[in-house]
């Protein structure tokens, strides 16, 4: 056989043309050929292929989020431990920036090629940079404030001319602005930190008069519609609503006619301009019909805007039947609701003191189940405000299933606002869950997914979990959360120290030996940190005698007497500067083990205590002393100074 090198043949194989059907069932060759058709190219972006992988795997509520460190001890787990951990992190990129920013000729080396602009230096302007056109051109499209506000006065001053174009586009930044410096998109956690307001917040004015925004429009002698829209959008976006009113009123008598978003912003700020609530209908229904003459076609930001005027209409009808009107008319016009406009509409229709509204489900069903995107930058109010009418006005844990499955549905979670507003959530979660939930439910399902590292409770949603364990009777619970006390700094608050000890007193009947100890650690723990505690500590947790004697309680059912007898000591040396007394169980429980320890003097020391603060039942307890241990003379006078002859007590007691 001749022989045929492997190239050869891969190079004559490569020339064959192949077709599917090569050969016909009867071993002939076929003319039918069958054409490959190569598929459109779908375009991609660079992270899509991380986002297809991320979607492969879930968030485990149990681990802590990444940007935290893996090791267990360095793990925070508290909001303020959470807040300190990110935020010091975020102080060395900003100490980063700095020495970047100050210190530009110490990076001379190319950390990217062809440069990237975010890798490189800025520009330092100063009074005394020689500037140019471009120099404004770059600073307005980098949202550069402070610099473009520097270099339009450098050129104004070198007498050079600007473009209107530009001029404009400089009008429009400062307005959007308010002529101050937008917060860098790097700084995550700073934005997600940041000390949030309430959902609906009080509206102030903000806008700086006679800044140099104003300046530039005023300079315009033939003033377009393109800078009456920018002036009156950034007027009332900074709640300057009478100057941005005067100004659709001048440009009603110059004819001059606006753009949607600009009537969007009038119709928004409506409930600052009018009081009452049909001159505020009246004023919406004009500025609509306006619109139409002008043949504007109305967008989201129109029935956001209207619904939000709709929204702060105290509890009358006619707000939710124009609601309901509102997003029929929009409906028809094809325009889809925002997460933003069921905000509105929950705030229209749940008013706290009005009548029960299901409307939540109705709009549950239109909304669940799909991946919403932000279209408006209320839409983070919606799960928030949704899952607090579950818990106020509702009540209804169904509901709040539904709510919360749609939140973890696709990358809804990024929805969810800034960490206040996440907070606030799982507060009103946790707060229904908890009063409507078994015990056991609750902890193992919702507990102990979400705590530590999702949400901490705060000290009202932990008084409320304390005091359901303890109606249920769920004392194996009582450890775990007494731990987390401890780590989210709780267990210096009097009202849970005070719940979780009722708690450990009140189930006796349910406490084993084994309970017995650890509730003996817990109470010691709560005994030595209110010992131990520095005096100028503002949350300072003082123990009453009631506390006091169930910590005492709690140590000598498991048998910790020398412990106890401090805690006897504490309440007779400062009884003064105690506030109350323990019951007189307590106080009985300890003479008995000191007639067990064979401990007369301290079982003499509690019942003077006793003495001392009126109980009746002193005598009692001095003639059981007497009776079970034989005291010697000296303990048997001190023993008669407490109460009385012991003799006669004892003949009394029998009798």
């Amino acid at each position: 056989m001749m022989n045929i090198s492997k190239a050869v043949l891969c190079r004559r194989l490569s020339q064959i043309r192949l077709t599917p059907n090569i050969l016909s069932t009867t071993g002939f060759s076929t003319d039918v050929e069958e054409k490959i058709e190569i598929p459109r190219r779908i375009p991609r972006g660079p992270t899509d292929i991380l986002r297809a992988l991320e979607s492969t795997v879930g968030r485990d509520p149990t681990a802590a989020h990444y940007k935290y460190h893996d090791d267990p001890y360095l793990i925070p787990l508290s909001n303020n431990g959470k807040r300190t951990f990110a935020m010091a992190q975020e102080a060395g990129r900003k100490a980063a920036h700095w020495v970047r920013r100050q210190h530009p000729d110490l990076f001379q080396h190319k950390e990217a090629d062809p440069l990237i602009e975010a890798f490189a230096p800025p520009m330092v302007y100063t009074e005394e940079s020689e500037v140019a056109i471009d120099d404004l051109q770059t600073s307005i499209n980098t949202a550069q404030v402070s610099d473009a506000v520097l270099i339009y006065r450098l050129l104004k001053n070198k007498n050079v001319e600007v473009a209107p174009e530009l001029e404009h586009g400089l009008l429009e930044l400062l307005c959007y602005q308010n002529s101050l410096e937008a917060p860098s998109e790097e700084f995550i956690e700073e934005r997600w930190f940041r000390q949030s307001v309430k959902v609906k917040e009080k509206v102030r004015k903000t806008w700086k008069d006679g800044d140099l925004a104003e300046e530039i429009f005023n300079s315009f002698e033939n003033k377009t519609a393109e800078a009456y829209c920018a002036m009156i959008q950034g007027m009332t976006k900074y709640h300057q609503v009478d100057r941005a009113y005067q100004l659709f009123e001048e440009t009603k008598q110059k004819n001059i006619v606006l753009n949607t978003n600009t009537f969007n912003s009038l119709i928004y700020v409506v409930n600052a301009v009018k009081e009452h609530f049909e001159l505020r209908w009246n004023l919406v229904v004009d500025l609509l019909s306006q619109m139409k003459a002008a043949n504007l076609s109305p967008n989201l930001g129109t029935l956001n805007s209207v619904l939000y005027v709709l929204s702060y209409i105290g509890n009358s009808g006619l707000a939710k039947q124009y609601t309901l009107k509102t997003l029929s008319e929009f409906k028809n016009l094809g325009i889809e609701p925002s997460l933003a406009s069921w905000y509105y509409v929950l705030l229209t229709f749940c008013k706290m003191r009005g009548p029960t509204s299901t409307i939540l489900n109705d709009i549950l069903d239109l909304i669940e189940n799909k991946e919403h995107k932000i279209r408006d930058l209320k839409d983070v109010n919606f799960f928030v405000t949704a899952m607090e009418m579950c818990r106020h006005h509702l009540n209804d844990v169904a509901v709040a299933t539904r709510v919360d499955n749609l939140l973890h549905h696709g990358d809804n979670y990024n929805l969810i606002g800034d960490s206040y507003k996440e907070s606030v959530y799982y507060r009103h979660l946790f707060s229904l869950l908890c009063a409507n939930l078994p015990a056991e439910e609750f902890m193992n399902d919702v507990y102990y997914k979400y705590v530590p590292h999702i949400y901490v409770p705060e000290t009202g949603i932990m008084a409320e979990i304390l005091t359901q364990i303890d109606a249920n009777g769920a004392i194996e619970y009582v450890p775990r959360l007494w731990s987390d006390m401890m780590v989210f700094d709780q267990s210096y608050r009097e009202n849970l120290v005070e719940i979780i000890m009722n708690t450990m007193v009140n189930n006796e009947q349910l406490v084993n030996a084994d309970y017995n100890e650890k509730f003996a650690n817990i109470a010691w723990d709560i005994y030595t940190r209110a010992e131990e505690q520095e005096e100028s500590k503002i949350n300072k947790l003082n123990l009453t005698g009631d506390q006091l004697g169930k910590i005492l309680m709690l140590l000598l059912k498991n048998r910790e007497f020398e412990k106890a007898c401090t805690v006897m000591e504490k309440l007779d040396k400062n009884q003064q500067n105690i506030a109350g007394v323990p019951k007189i169980e307590a106080l009985s429980l300890f003479v008995d083990q000191c007639i067990e320890e064979k401990a007369p003097s301290k079982a003499i020391a509690c019942i003077q205590y006793c003495s001392d603060c009126g109980f009746p039942e002193a005598k009692q307890l001095g003639a059981k002393l007497h009776e079970k241990l034989n005291l010697d003379e000296v303990l048997l006078g001190r023993l008669s100074k407490i109460v009385g002859e012991v003799s006669s007590v004892k003949t009394q007691d029998a009798a």
